[in-house]
């Protein structure tokens, strides 16, 4: 068996995001990758048994990168607001940064392939965040919810204010830009929308 090489992996890695990306799964196959990478489709088979498997593990990295991020900075005690303005910041830094890995989650969460990423970041992330969650509220800082709930109040604002900036356009505007301005503004009315 032939050693890994990492540079061939990362190119693999890589160019599986930007075909998945630009061509969807359904355009996604293992010669077109091979080709794309610069290496034979056995060279992928050393990496990956198969594609599914592939797939799988762009998606697990990818999250479990964007999480690991997204929590630089951060302590589940942290009072609130801080605590979830260095999340809204790391997140939005991480996608200014990685655009082409924002692109790639939002496709494949809507796949089976996300199930096996829901299971990596419930294991490797729900404990923190969820401690951060129940030391607000002890704190009186943050109204007992529903986990969902607490999520899409508290981040979804901030995705698809991300969404537009990336699109560089809104439904109504033309042109759309997240400055720091408007992103303190809107993460001052989710904090205010979360407070007992």
């Amino acid at each position: 068996m032939r050693p890994r090489d990492e540079y061939k992996e990362q190119q693999i890695r890589q160019k599986g995001i930007e075909m998945i990306v630009k061509e969807g799964l359904d355009g996604f196959g293992i010669n077109k990758l091979a080709k794309a990478a610069g290496v034979s489709p056995a060279t992928i088979y050393i990496y990956y048994k198969d594609k599914e498997e592939l797939i799988t593990r762009l998606c697990i990295d990818v999250a479990d990168k964007m999480m690991g991020f997204s929590l630089q900075n951060f302590s589940p005690q942290m009072d609130f607001a801080e605590g979830l303005k260095v999340q809204w910041d790391n997140r939005l830094n991480y996608f200014l940064q990685h655009p082409l890995d924002m692109e790639f989650i939002e496709i494949m969460r809507y796949t089976n392939f996300y199930e096996k990423v829901s299971q990596m970041l419930t294991n490797n992330f729900g404990a923190i965040l969820g401690q951060f969650m129940r030391n607000a509220e002890e704190k009186g800082q943050l109204v007992p919810l529903p986990f969902e709930v607490y999520w899409s109040v508290a981040y979804a604002p901030l995705y698809q204010l991300i969404k537009f900036h990336m699109q560089g356009n809104s439904y109504i505007n033309s042109s759309f830009t997240l400055d720091d301005k408007l992103m303190d503004k809107t993460l001052k009315l989710v904090l205010k929308a979360l407070k007992p």
